[in-house]
């Protein structure tokens, strides 16, 4: 008997909910604010329209009203009518309202939360990404000094070497020339030395000859 007298009840707040209407035409200030995403501003804004133009032809017309645009329009279209009398939606509903209006600010604020962490981890990745890329640049320049220092030092050591190899070609041409001079020198010293041996030779056989004949004429 318990759980049919709590379904009544259920069913009828369900019925409540459907069943509220708020009478655009003839609805009080207090009425329209009922309304969800309705306040006092726009509730006294679709008053003073109707004052001013007069009722309502078209539900469509609430959004010629000052304030109230596509997305304030698709909360309320469903809960306004023309004619009837105002049956103010119940608090359970605007309870309701409540929760998925904040439902809906948490959600855009999570999504903005994301889209700025996004943003940061871009950022980030463009920094690191710039750092990697002077890192591999002044990494390639030190190499590219290395290399070039290395080429130089091979130049130099290429270039000693050259000039060691000239020095002792040189080096040796000068010992063969002075050794053909000394092999010349001593060659016309042997033949000075022989010849004058021949003179000395040839002057003590006329010496010796000289004797003899003066020891002949002395007999």
């Amino acid at each position: 008997m318990k759980r049919i007298a709590l379904f009544l009840a259920a069913l009828l707040a369900y019925v409540g909910l459907a069943l509220a209407a708020v009478n655009i035409n003839t609805a009080t200030k207090e009425q329209l604010d009922a309304l969800p995403g309705i306040g006092p501003v726009k509730a006294q804004a679709i008053v003073d329209y109707r004052t001013k133009n007069g009722n309502f032809k078209s539900i469509d017309d609430l959004k010629k009203v000052p304030g109230i645009g596509d997305a304030t329009f698709n909360k309320i279209k469903g809960d306004v009518t023309l004619t009837g009398a105002t049956t103010t939606p119940s608090k359970m509903e605007s309870t309701k309202e409540k929760v998925t209006e904040k439902k809906e600010s948490a959600k855009e604020k999570m999504a903005d939360t994301k889209e700025k962490v996004k943003e940061k981890a871009a950022d980030t990745k463009a920094v690191v990404k710039e750092k990697a890329s002077d890192t591999k640049a002044a990494v390639k320049e030190k190499a590219a000094d290395m290399k070039s220092d290395k080429a130089e030092a091979a130049k130099a050591k290429a270039d000693a070497k050259k000039e060691a190899e000239k020095a002792k070609a040189d080096a040796k041409k000068q010992a063969a020339k002075e050794k053909a001079d000394a092999k010349k020198q001593a060659a016309k010293e042997k033949a000075d030395a022989k010849k004058e041996a021949a003179a000395e030779k040839k002057e003590a056989a006329k010496k010796k000859a000289d004797e003899k004949k003066e020891d002949e004429k002395k007999k």
